[in-house]
């Protein structure tokens, strides 16, 4: 069955700012990051990916002027992401390619940071089509991150992404595995309503490829019910997150019949990126 709600479309970076690799001496200029993500931050919550992308560009071209290259990692993360979002291949995997290099330059192997970039260059894996790539790279990102005291969102989030691979892959049971890991977390999150209704959406996927849109109606539609229910419960959300969750997901409720609410979902997220 052909996916719904793709990776590229929902999954934002992990670990947007991997303090751990500022561990070493800095260079003598450094970049300021903080003030730069602080940036990005607002051109997506605007919807500008383009602006976003400029921004990025630049500061990575200060990153290469400075020398400093813990600033130049961070920001990578964010451009795998970003370039992910925006279908850019080739743009993607090569920021990907750098931060798994810079890792090691920066004797980074093993920390939180290490384990970070290798589930964000798992996901640009997965979203260009090249799922068995991302599995090996998500295994490697579990047993760095699982060793470590990760956050529980970033562990949810990478239970989440392995899981749409091992979907892709005809894992199920593996798949459903870790989609429940990640809820599991996620719903003792604070906040984490819409990152579990997407999970629950994956799940209604993952039901039609394994059992079939007919033999698998009962299942799926109690996973809409649970995304449609967590979404309304950040309903007078006016960030840019929220909006961009109800963007993607209003697709997913009309393909599986669910029109008015797929409409109401897009109007919501064009509400909030005007106002923005």
């Amino acid at each position: 069955m052909k996916e719904i709600l793709k990776p590229e479309d929902y999954i934002e970076p992990a670990c947007p700012f991997c303090t751990d690799a500022y561990k070493t001496e800095k260079p003598k200029e450094t970049v300021p990051v903080d003030r730069v993500l602080s940036r990005l931050d607002a051109l997506l919550s605007k919807n500008d990916t383009e602006g976003a992308e400029r921004h990025l560009l630049y500061w990575l071209g200060e990153c290469e002027r400075t020398g400093d290259m813990r600033a130049r990692l961070t920001l990578l993360d964010e451009q795998m992401g970003l370039m992910r979002k925006m279908g850019k291949n080739e743009a993607a995997t090569a920021a990907a390619e750098e931060a798994i290099h810079l890792v090691a330059a920066l004797k980074q192997e093993g920390t939180q940071c290490h384990g970070t970039v290798l589930l964000n260059a798992a996901t640009v894996n997965k979203a260009f089509g090249r799922n068995d790539a991302a599995i090996a790279l998500y295994e490697e990102a579990r047993k760095i991150l699982e060793a470590l005291p990760t956050p529980p969102a970033l562990l949810a989030g990478l239970y989440n992404n392995a899981a749409t691979a091992y979907t892709s892959a005809g894992d199920y049971a593996k798949a459903k595995e870790l989609f429940n890991r990640a809820l599991s977390i996620m719903l003792e999150t604070e906040n984490g309503e819409c990152d579990a209704a997407i999970t629950y959406l994956n799940l209604a996927d993952l039901t039609a490829a394994q059992k079939g849109a007919e033999n698998g109606e009962k299942e799926i539609e109690e996973y809409l019910d649970r995304a449609e229910e967590l979404l309304e419960a950040r309903k007078y959300e006016s960030e840019g997150y929220y909006a961009f969750v109800c963007d993607k997901c209003a697709p997913v409720f009309t393909h599986y019949g669910r029109f008015f609410y797929g409409k109401e979902l897009k109007a919501r997220a064009e509400e909030i990126y005007e106002r923005s």
